[in-house]
C-alpha cells in the first residue's frame, strides 16, 4: 500500500473537523472520527518533524561548508503563547 501524502492526511483532519464542528453527528460518530483526526494529527507531525530534520542551512566557512540546523523564529514565537 503507498503510504498517505501529507497533504492528504492534512486534507482528511480539516475534513473531520469541520464535520466535528457541524455538530450533526451522534455521539458515537464523533467519537469514531475523533480517534481517526487523532491519527492523522500524529501521522502529520510526524511528517514534519521528519522533514525538519532534512531542512538545514549551508554556511560556507573557513573550512567547507558547515550544516547548521534549522530554527524559525516563527515556531518559537508560537511555543511563546
Amino acid at each position: 500500500m503507498k503510504e498517505k501524502q501529507f497533504e492528504d492526511a492534512m486534507k482528511e483532519l480539516e475534513d473531520i473537523v469541520k464535520r466535528l464542528e457541524s455538530g450533526d453527528l451522534s455521539l458515537e460518530e464523533s467519537l469514531k472520527i475523533f480517534e481517526e483526526g487523532i491519527a492523522l494529527s500524529r501521522y502529520c507531525f510526524k511528517k514534519l518533524e521528519q522533514a525538519e530534520k532534512r531542512v538545514s542551512i549551508l554556511i560556507k566557512d573557513e573550512e567547507g561548508i558547515k550544516r547548521e540546523p534549522f530554527e524559525s523564529e516563527e515556531i518559537e514565537d508560537v511555543e511563546k503563547d
